[in-house]
């Protein structure tokens, strides 16, 4: 199965389709600026792929996931998709790509400073990485997959060790994107009161990760059901870049080598 968690929002599933818009949005941003040689870490199941294939010369996709990486291949063969262990780019030479897009992938990277390292080196000079990644402060749990989150300075301080200029903007979203947003925070803070002992902060992310599972999927369900079909009306052009980054659930961020 290809979305065997909520971490790997599905397009298909009605109940994940707020999270799924949101993180497609930052696609059709992408679409606008990359050319030549694109290359996308952490492409998972290609949610955003075919877009930027549309909009690029040659495009790279690197996973983990190997038969994520197959499927994509097969579909298409002109490209070039290959598993890979990130931060590690050992594969590429020093000034490939003009351009690197990585959604929602350098919070699941456990060096995040070798993670960058990286992508400065294999992008051209003058070249691009385009980021996204949450907002720690809009985050209403501890997400047991992510190995940290980043506030909007510490990510700004990290990108800037590595890249000289920075252009930080954020995913911002319309009404009906925040009232999703606060429905799910109300829902969110229901079940977490149950956690008395604060086992969420106190217990090793491997314990959690089935339960988050089990209960991040009913909460989704529960609010297909109660938003009166607000979460199956969102839509990517529900949301829009934001010059005030530590005010949007997500981050996307434009650095240049």
């Amino acid at each position: 199965m290809t979305y065997a968690t909520t971490e790997i929002t599905s397009a298909e599933i009605l109940s994940d389709n707020p999270v799924h818009q949101r993180l497609y949005f930052p696609y059709e941003m992408a679409a606008k600026i990359i050319s030549g040689k694109v290359l996308e870490l952490g492409c998972g199941w290609g949610r955003g792929v075919e877009k930027l294939i549309s909009n690029c010369e040659h495009f790279t996709g690197l996973d983990k996931n190997e038969p994520l990486i197959k499927a994509l291949q097969e579909k298409h063969p002109k490209h070039y998709f290959n598993t890979v262990n990130l931060p590690f780019l050992t594969e590429f030479e020093d000034n490939t790509f003009d351009f690197i897009v990585t959604f929602q992938v350098i919070e699941h990277i456990q060096d995040d400073h070798k993670f960058l390292q990286e992508a400065h080196r294999v992008l051209k000079p003058g070249g691009k990485i385009l980021l996204t990644t949450v907002n720690k402060e809009y985050s209403l749990s501890r997400n047991p997959w992510h190995i940290r989150e980043y506030k909007t300075e510490e990510l700004k301080s990290l990108m800037l060790k590595y890249f000289k200029t920075l252009d930080a903007k954020g995913v911002g979203g319309n009404d009906k994107v925040w009232e999703y947003y606060a429905q799910n925070k109300a829902s969110v803070n229901k079940i977490m009161r149950w956690d008395i002992f604060n086992l969420q902060h106190n217990l090793p992310a491997w314990i959690l990760r089935i339960p988050y599972e089990i209960l991040n999927r009913f909460n989704r369900n529960k609010l297909l059901q109660q938003s009166e079909g607000l979460a199956a009306e969102i839509n990517w052009d529900d949301h829009y870049l934001s010059e005030e980054p530590e005010k949007c659930i997500d981050y996307f961020f434009v650095a240049t080598k």
